[in-house]
């Protein structure tokens, strides 16, 4: 809706200052040219928004104009406050922190928003660990966060997969990110990716860094999640799969991009795997849910185990008996 887009111009510029009208397009998902008629319509309503022309140029408010507006829907007012769970603010050290903009958020809606934003705190809690995961030890990861904040740089003793395993890193944590429970550190130079639980030793400095304008971490994480699941799954296995049998991950979307449905019900199809020995657990978990055909060392491994379990479990004793 364009009041709804008007706001949202008002608001940008109030809080990143002067922008240009193709910075404000991208931001809005719009033509440049809405963007012209978006701030004819503002300065028509009496807002103090002028332009500059040039290299350098773009449109901004007078200095000291501020707006009370907010805008903010109903959708908007649950979003918010969904945002961000306790939990991860509180390993920050923000938990205070975050109770009380929330408070100062429920305070500044109005009390039909009010009443949305407390039926959000009894019916949905976010938490975002595993099941059968305990939650990792991470002693540091107040300093490291100290640093992203501060773009201060760091000294540590990490603990990696391979030989060696201990050594010794200097860090510029350009962010952190967390990821099923998990803290990582996305730091220069490279920049490299390191689990916040696998440090150390760490020692702060008053070295400070110039963080690149043109790392964008939203941008970057997605990419290295692509390329880690890209090395992981180095293998592929063909399988068929009874009705009703559900893979999980990458495997999962292959079956379902690219699975056949076969005349008995069952479906073939081929999907990633990271290794012999990988799918060979995941794949028994699945009992007689799943048959592997192919890669023939996978197929043997997987009927060698079933047929130690068949000698075990028949030569065992029946209950009651001597």
């Amino acid at each position: 809706m364009k009041s709804s887009r008007l706001v949202s111009v008002l608001l940008l510029l109030q809080t990143r200052g002067r922008m240009t009208a193709a910075q404000l397009a991208e931001e809005l998902e719009v033509s440049v040219r809405t963007v012209y008629r978006d701030v004819e319509a503002l300065a028509a309503a009496g807002v103090p928004l002028y332009g500059d022309a040039g290299h350098a140029g773009g449109y901004r408010l007078l200095a000291g104009y501020r707006t009370r507006l907010t805008g903010l829907t109903a959708d908007e007012a649950r979003a918010l406050l969904l945002a961000v769970p306790p939990g991860p603010a509180a390993q920050l050290g923000l938990g205070p922190v975050l109770a009380a903009a929330r408070l100062k958020v429920r305070a500044a809606l109005p009390a039909e928003l009010r009443a949305h934003a407390d039926r959000i705190g009894g019916r949905f809690h976010l938490d975002a660990p595993g099941w059968y995961a305990d939650a990792d030890e991470t002693p540091y990861l107040s300093a490291v966060a100290d640093a992203v904040w501060s773009g201060r740089v760091l000294h540590v003793t990490y603990r990696r997969w391979r030989e060696p395993t201990d050594v010794e890193r200097r860090l510029e944590p350009y962010g952190m990110v967390l990821k099923a429970g998990r803290w990582y550190v996305v730091a220069g130079p490279g920049p490299r990716t390191y689990r916040v639980d696998r440090i150390l030793e760490l020692s702060a400095t008053d070295e400070e860094f110039t963080h690149p304008d043109d790392f964008d971490l939203t941008a970057y994480w997605t990419a290295y999640q692509r390329d880690f699941h890209r090395r992981l799954y180095r293998a592929e296995a063909v399988v068929r799969l009874a009705p009703g049998t559900r893979l999980s991950g990458p495997a999962d979307a292959a079956v379902r991009a690219g699975g056949q449905l076969q005349d008995d019900g069952w479906t073939l199809a081929t999907v990633p795997v990271e290794s012999v020995d990988h799918a060979h657990a995941e794949f028994l978990r699945l009992g007689t849910g799943v048959e592997v055909l192919a890669p023939a060392a996978l197929r043997d491994r997987i009927a060698r185990t079933v047929a130690e379990l068949a000698r075990t479990y028949g030569n065992a004793p029946a209950p009651g008996g001597d």
